[in-house]
């Protein structure tokens, strides 16, 4: 029998706890360390995986020969600190998204990375939820020809402990709300286009609460370097917690192809909180595919040039509310 894959998770938050659940069911695989600045926290969340040591000393970790993989899953402030000083330690890593805040961020976390041996794979759950990977597999395959228009509606409830005023509503941490969770959409865009955005234009409105410090809700326009289109609408107006409406339309020159969540069978009730099947196991799929990448037994699904054209197309997005305007992406490899 060979030796388990032995991983750190770095973060105590929600989404550590649904990642710590996630690794430690997959066959193979060892939690080795929760690692966070707070120990008890720490303690809390590395109960999820048996044996997993909890600990608020990275370094310890990274020094750690046994440990071949990092999952960086704290705020995202720290993302870019954490990602690089796993690379440079000559750890494959794994970052929640979005990957980082800037653009310079997130080059030097692949330069510490990929560009020194590793790997450095973004976690965009969407892409493994069932139903998105089945139409993308359609996409890819030619079955609608060349896509030329992509329309994302996705409408949900607040999934946050801190509701509306929890801190991914805080723009220094967050990036703004088209970066923190209009990644999803963005990246799902440019995953089934498969070409670059070059200008975006986006306007946006609070839900609930007028004095909300970053707006929920935006509609964005993303235009392709071919001309092609994605409209992108995202909002956090339904009123139960962690509810989800969502469909995805792509419309290529031989057809069209689409999914919807309405169609799902489903219970909705105060206090009852059932995801749809089409999105049910994806974190596990995801983690499981990153296992199969630092082990060299597959290609990733997840390309950081992909990530990287989302994320500029973002912080894009949020130029475009702050201003009022469209905003055009220039390509640095373009001049």
């Amino acid at each position: 029998m060979s030796a388990p894959i032995r991983v750190a998770v770095v973060g105590t938050g929600s989404i550590a706890r649904e990642h710590v659940a996630a690794l430690a069911s997959i066959p193979g695989v060892e939690v080795a360390y929760v690692c966070g600045s707070d120990l008890a926290r720490a303690a809390a969340v590395a109960s999820l995986a048996p044996g997993a040591e909890a600990t608020t000393d990275l370094a310890r970790v990274l020094a750690d020969p046994s440990v071949l993989g990092v999952d960086v899953c704290n705020a995202t402030p720290q993302h870019a600190d954490s990602t690089i000083s796993a690379g440079r330690a000559g750890k494959h890593v794994h970052v929640e998204k979005p990957a980082a805040l800037t653009i310079a961020d997130f080059d030097a976390m692949v330069a510490a990375t990929e560009g020194s041996g590793t790997s450095l794979m973004v976690g965009q759950t969407v892409r493994f939820q069932p139903a998105v990977a089945a139409l993308a597999e359609r996409v890819h395959a030619g079955d609608i020809g060349t896509p030329r228009l992509a329309h994302v509606s996705w409408y949900t409830g607040y999934v946050w402990p801190g509701g509306w005023r929890g801190w991914q509503l805080d723009r220094e941490k967050s990036g703004g709300h088209p970066v923190h969770n209009g990644t999803h959409s963005l990246d799902v865009a440019v995953w089934l286009m498969g070409r670059r955005p070059v200008r975006v234009f986006t306007r946006s409105f609070p839900s609930f609460a007028a004095d909300m410090p970053v707006d929920d809700s935006f509609h964005m326009t993303v235009r392709f370097e071919d001309g092609s289109l994605a409209t992108l609408e995202i909002s956090y107006a339904l009123a139960e917690p962690g509810d989800m409406f969502r469909r995805i339309m792509v419309a290529g020159t031989a057809g069209s192809i689409e999914h919807s969540t309405d169609s799902e069978p489903r219970l909705r009730a105060p206090g009852v909180r059932t995801a749809p099947a089409s999105v049910e196991g994806a974190m596990r799929v995801q983690l499981a595919h990153w296992i199969e990448l630092i082990s060299g037994r597959a290609e990733p699904i997840v390309t950081t040039d992909q990530v990287r054209a989302a994320l500029r197309t973002a912080l894009a997005a949020q130029e475009s509310l702050d201003t009022g305007r469209p905003v055009d992406i220039v390509w640095e490899d373009d001049k």
